[in-house]
């Protein structure tokens, strides 16, 4: 397997099922920086997935845990700040993936997924972003995040990007949502290096909302 054959699936980002060949990540083997390179705090593993493709019915609102998990893509990891953009630039740009596309950069060890233990008793901060601020949003984004810029500790899980129409939608997720001051200080550094109007709407959403939400509508469908 060469260095970014994880990529093909999300480089294809087609309409049409996820019948691509996928990597198991508990069969990866551990990550560690190269010689000389500048090590992160933490490794992370970028995620791809098509919002929506294991739905088993055109009723079913939501797709259950284990359809969303087969929707998600291993496309690389990263230990290091210099294989972090040794990835970033063979990626997609945001604004040229298709509606309800998802990227997912998250901490090694942690699915991008509520049911996750690393995140099920947290939540997130959601903003909503126009087309032609999305590329620079993410980037900004992912880079604090790696740099630790948000100064809470463990305290942050991972980053969340959905394409949809006619705006985007950028999360960060962190591991507490009871934790106030984390949270608060998530969303003042958010608007702080994002440079955000003081009126841009920001909203925080607990997973344990979202989860029971999402087991009603199921239910309905």
């Amino acid at each position: 397997m060469s260095k970014f054959d994880m990529i093909k699936p999300y480089i294809s980002d087609s309409d049409e099922s996820d019948t691509e060949t996928d990597y198991d990540i508990e069969q990866l083997g551990p990550l560690e920086p190269g010689p000389g390179e500048h090590k992160l705090q933490y490794n992370y593993c970028l995620w791809f997935a098509k919002k929506g493709c294991h739905r088993t019915s055109i009723t079913q609102v939501k797709p259950t845990e284990q359809e969303y998990g087969k929707s998600l893509h291993i496309v690389g990891r990263c230990a290091s700040v210099e294989q972090w953009w040794s990835l970033y630039c063979h990626l997609i740009k945001p604004t040229a993936l298709k509606p309800y596309r998802e990227l997912h950069l998250f901490k090694s060890g942690i699915k991008p997924m509520w049911e996750d233990p690393g995140n099920a008793k947290g939540g997130k901060w959601v903003i909503k972003l126009r087309k032609n601020k999305i590329d620079r949003a993410w980037e900004t984004v992912c880079m604090a995040m790696l740099g630790e810029q948000f100064l809470v500790g463990p305290e942050i899980c991972g980053v969340v990007l959905c394409t949809k129409f006619p705006e985007d939608l950028l999360s960060v997720w962190n591991r507490t949502a009871t934790d106030q001051a984390s949270t608060a200080r998530i969303r003042d550094t958010l608007r702080r290096i994002l440079n955000l109007p003081p009126n841009t709407p920001m909203e925080y959403k607990p997973h344990c909302d979202s989860l029971k939400k999402s087991k009603t509508l199921l239910n309905k469908s």
